[in-house]
């Protein structure tokens, strides 16, 4: 059945084999100084230059951001970092996306506007669900990409209680924090948050709607207009780096299983308008059609010949209305039909195209 919440996903932020690079904003140099640890060991340590961060423009890739951030953490403990940062977080080491965010009126405000920049500050994508009385704020990483230490996992999800904390100027206790990998239980964790970290299904912080709607004392509408056209061209600048088609991809892996295959919902996702990303596909000499049925087909495959997913089980994860509509579509792609296909076993040995589920499976 399908729940009634609503969810504001924020842009895909990664895109299938392209590495994004991130800028680091001048907030890694405070955040060094307020750890108490030297900026060039730490830099050294990570084998990246010395002198980084004192270029305005530098960036690192999700790769050598994770490396920098786990040299970090090891210095500090990586149990310790996150408590450390939160119980001494100042507005001075936000980013300017961040501190936009706490101009906001409200929490779930400053969530909807953290989700449509969280792409500057770090390979991470911030979803807002609103349901059932509660605002969850999710992190997510887009499919195939690198995947974070737990430890800056643990310190964005204090950060966004500290968010709420510093814009109400409450004592703000989240109903629920909840992670893949919790740090090992503390009684320091229980004082900070009012209560531990969850073992759970995704990375969130949940927040009870009153608290979620709270008046930010911070509020500062005039201060966010200046911020928000020079945040969106970064963004756009961000985006052109990579290719549509490769983005259009990594939406498609998440939205088939939902059964999301046409372009305006990958659009509203995109934060582009459908005649936008078909012009821009054009160019790059593919069609949104065309991505849909080579992300189909690339599943199939896989899924046939690596898995033991029934033929009923994989149309629905590819979003076909009925099992027959996935059998006709197989055997114009392939010549086969998915029986014939994974009776040749000639997929047995694919690799998983990125966003294809990890191991083999039985849906319920």
């Amino acid at each position: 059945m399908a729940d009634a919440s609503a969810v504001i996903a924020s842009p895909a932020v990664a895109s299938v084999g392209v590495r994004r690079r991130y800028a680091l904003h001048g907030v890694w140099t405070p955040m060094l100084q307020q750890l108490g640890l030297p900026m060039a060991d730490i830099l050294r340590r990570a084998g990246l230059p010395e002198d980084l961060l004192s270029h305005p423009s530098a960036s690192l890739d999700p790769v050598d951001f994770y490396r920098l951030w786990e040299d970090v953490a090891r210095s500090v403990g990586p149990d310790e970092v996150a408590l450390h940062l939160c119980r001494t977080v100042r507005v001075e080491a936000f980013s300017p996306a961040a501190f936009a965010a706490l101009c906001s009126p409200t929490l779930v405000m400053a969530l909807h506007r953290l989700s449509r920049f969280k792409a500057l500050l770090a390979p991470i994508q911030l979803d807002v669900l609103e349901a059932n009385g509660e605002v969850t704020a999710r992190l997510r990483w887009p499919a195939g990409s690198v995947q974070p230490p737990p430890s800056l996992v643990h310190t964005e999800l204090l950060l966004l209680v500290s968010l709420a904390r510093m814009g109400t100027r409450q004592d703000v206790t989240p109903t629920r924090v909840c992670t893949i990998t919790p740090p090992p239980s503390s009684a320091a964790y229980v004082a900070l948050l009012g209560g531990p970290i969850h073992a759970g299904r995704h990375h969130e912080v949940v927040f009870t709607r009153e608290d979620a709607t709270r008046p930010f004392l911070t509020v500062n509408e005039e201060l966010w207009r200046i911020f928000e056209p020079a945040l969106c061209t970064r963004l756009a600048t961000l985006d052109d780096a990579v290719a549509l088609r490769h983005r259009v991809r990594a939406v498609l892996h998440e939205a088939l299983p939902a059964g999301l295959v046409a372009i305006e919902p990958v659009a509203r996702r995109l934060a582009m308008s459908p005649r936008t990303i078909q012009r821009r596909l054009a160019l790059e000499g593919t069609s949104f059609s065309a991505l849909v049925q080579e992300t189909r087909d690339a599943l199939a495959r896989y899924y046939l010949g690596a898995t033991t997913m029934t033929v009923a089980e994989i149309a629905l994860l590819l979003g076909f209305d009925e099992p027959n509509s996935f059998y006709r579509a197989f055997r114009e792609w392939s010549g086969d039909t998915p029986r014939q296909y994974r009776a040749r076993g000639v997929g047995a040995s694919l690799a998983p195209p990125a966003g294809a589920l990890a191991a083999p499976r039985r849906l319920r």
